[in-house]
């Protein structure tokens, strides 16, 4: 009899396993910023590269602790689908709405089969009519205006689900700073600035006005139900905004959103 019988298959299984780090599967490639935005916001976000990395790790931090965060992953990025060069109109939000079902991906607006809409986006609404007259809207979709280059941006990308501003100061802040210092500083052949209307409602969107030094600044308290009658209404964001833009030589935004989204 040999001194070192031979192993038996379930050993040898062992000994493999042990010792070949082959037999783990590796972990899948991190996608590049181009895969998940337009490429020209890929560019000028890469300053904040790492940020939007430790974020993505935050967030499967957040879903290992078995919380459920808003928007769904593949509409985190959804306002940097715009091209940097088609923005015309920022309106600024401070976080996704925390209700599953709810958030899009673009500040205020919800997927056309969400019923009832939001209080703060009925208030927009009643507004909108009331500035420059529209029938209204027939949901809460808020496409046709992005088609248009009014970019819909959150301060903070996510949130957990039930918790607002659960998110706030995790660093989304950075990323989205960054976006703004980027839509302001753009400038046409000549080194003139490019059109740009920035919409602030209420103090924590008003904080960025500092950053917007070369856009036209419309302010406003927020139009959720809680501020809207304390300066919202009867604001007229609408046509001060296409009345700025017609100032700057751009085309005015056609806010009516009585067709609904067909695309």
């Amino acid at each position: 009899m040999p001194l070192h019988p031979k192993p038996k298959a379930w050993e040898r299984a062992t000994v493999r396993t042990t010792i070949s780090p082959m037999t783990q599967s590796p972990a899948p490639p991190r996608k590049a910023l181009s895969d998940i935005m337009d490429p020209s916001w890929a560019r000028a976000l890469e300053p904040v590269e790492p940020v939007i990395r430790r974020m993505g790790d935050f967030l499967r931090q957040e879903h290992a602790q078995g919380h459920a965060t808003l928007p769904s992953s593949g509409n985190i990025f959804r306002a940097f689908q715009l091209p940097v060069s088609n923005v015309k109109i920022l309106i600024v939000g401070q976080d996704p709405y925390p209700t599953p079902g709810h958030p899009v991906g673009l500040s205020f607006c919800v997927a056309p089969d969400v019923d009832p809409i939001p209080g703060s986006l009925r208030n927009i609404y009643k507004e909108l009519m009331d500035d420059v007259h529209v029938p209204a809207p027939p949901n809460g979709d808020l496409t046709p205006w992005v088609e248009q280059g009014v970019m819909l941006l959150n301060r903070s990308l996510t949130v957990r689900a039930g918790a607002p501003n659960s998110h706030q100061n995790k660093g989304w802040e950075q990323v989205t700073e960054q976006a703004i210092r980027t839509l302001d500083s753009r400038t046409d052949r000549q080194g003139q600035p490019l059109p740009l209307v920035a919409i602030l409602w209420g103090r924590n969107a008003q904080s960025l006005e500092p950053l917007l030094p070369h856009a036209e600044i419309i302010k406003s308290a927020h139009p959720s139900p809680l501020s809207a009658s304390r300066g919202f209404f009867g604001s007229r964001p609408f046509s001060r905004a296409n009345a700025y833009l017609e100032q700057q030589g751009a085309a005015p935004v056609n806010w009516d959103l009585s067709q609904g989204h067909q695309g």
